[in-house]
Formats: structure tokens, sequence, C-alpha cells
């Protein structure tokens, strides 16, 4: 019974790590784009201060386009986030659930193997 348990085990683990396997990705990117987007909005006010300081003017013609940048880079970071997000706590979901429901059927697999080995013994 050992050996049948430690093997549903192994077998049990193997699918959980495929179902996970893209997992780090999701979070790596979940955590990391909004930086990567902050980054760029830094970037985008600085071109626009740069802009100012070469005109010696705060006209919207010289502030606009840092600002658009910083924008863009701004939402870029979000558009990725954000799904990455919800697909990874959605996936963790599902796994879990999976999980659960393979611990249920080896317990009750291995109920079975044991009544039929005492069965057979009897």
């Amino acid at each position: 019974m050992q050996r049948v348990a430690a093997t549903m085990q192994a077998r049990q683990n193997e699918h959980l790590e495929d179902l996970g396997s893209s997992m780090t990705f999701l979070a790596s990117v979940g955590a990391n784009a909004p930086f990567i987007g902050l980054f760029g909005t830094v970037w985008g006010i600085m071109v626009a201060f740069v802009g100012i300081a070469k005109t010696q003017t705060t006209s919207l013609a010289v502030v606009a386009p840092g600002i658009a940048g910083a924008l863009l880079a701004t939402a870029a970071g979000l558009v990725a986030a954000i799904p990455a997000v919800l697909i990874y706590n959605f996936a963790a979901k599902q796994i879990s659930k999976q999980s659960g429901k393979l611990e249920d059927f080896a317990g009750e697999f291995i109920a079975l193997v044991s009544r039929d080995m005492d069965r057979r013994a009897g």
C-alpha cells in the first residue's frame, strides 16, 4: 500500500508541476511590469523637463511629447500587469482545486485497493 500511495503522490506532483509551469512567468510580469512602466513614466517626465530647459518655455508643444511618453509607459505597464495578475490568481485557484481533487481521488483509490486486499486475504 505504501508503494501505491508513493507512486500516486509522485504522479500527482508531476501533474501539478506541469499545471503550474508558467506561474512564475505570470508572477514576474505581474510584479515587475508596473515598475517598468514607472521607470518609463519618470523617463518621460525627464524628457519634458529637458524640453523646458532647452526652449526656456513651458508651452504645451514643448511638454506634450515627454508627458505623452510618460502616460504611454504607465499604460503599457498596467496593460501587462493587470491581466497577468488576474490570470495568475485564476490559475492558482484552479491548480488548488485540481490538487484537492487529486488528493481525494488518491485517498479513495487507496481505500478501494486496501479493501480489495483485505477481502482477498480474508
